[in-house]
């Protein structure tokens, strides 16, 4: 591969901050919005099957504004990872779609925490199990979007001879 194609470049990292080659540090980041936004509905749930729900819905209040500061952060290190890659490739149509969708999966959590905040400790607030009903589906689908830059596309994957040193 050579070394200017847009393809390789997809796989360098343009900062330190991205991670090294081959360790990008954006797909370890989404785990924290992934897991507390996850984490908060099922304390929802929880919290709506509870004689005692206080809680759990301050619990997942608490997870929901984790989860912003992660998404935050994971968004600011997969920009330096999305600035890499060439303009009218598939790579970065699939891109620019995953970022959309992760800024509107953010949004609505930050309104979710908004509404939660106006709202009593003693009940779950059902607009918000909702809103994040309808997030977290479509951080499912931002995710498969993820997915395939990484694994299809091979965006700050290590190169193909790279990865063949594992198999010698």
């Amino acid at each position: 591969m050579s070394e200017t194609t847009p393809q390789h470049r997809a796989k360098r990292p343009r900062s330190a901050i991205a991670g090294p080659y081959g360790h990008p540090f954006h797909p370890i980041l989404v785990t924290i919005p992934i897991g507390t936004w996850a984490a908060s509905l099922v304390f929802d749930i929880i919290a709506l099957a509870s004689d005692d729900p206080a809680p759990f819905v301050v619990g997942a209040r608490v997870l929901i504004l984790i989860g912003i500061v992660g998404a935050v952060l994971a968004a600011a290190i997969g920009l330096v990872d999305y600035a890499q890659l060439a303009r009218g490739t598939a790579a970065r149509k699939t891109a620019t779609v995953h970022m959309a969708l992760n800024l509107g999966v953010t949004v609505l959590f930050l309104v979710n925490l908004l509404l939660r905040w106006s709202a009593d400790d003693d009940e779950v607030s059902i607009v918000g199990f909702i809103l994040s009903i309808v997030a977290l589906g479509a951080l499912g689908v931002s995710g498969w979007l993820g997915g395939k830059l990484a694994y299809h596309y091979g965006v700050r994957v290590a190169d193909e001879r790279t990865q063949a040193e594992g198999f010698r």
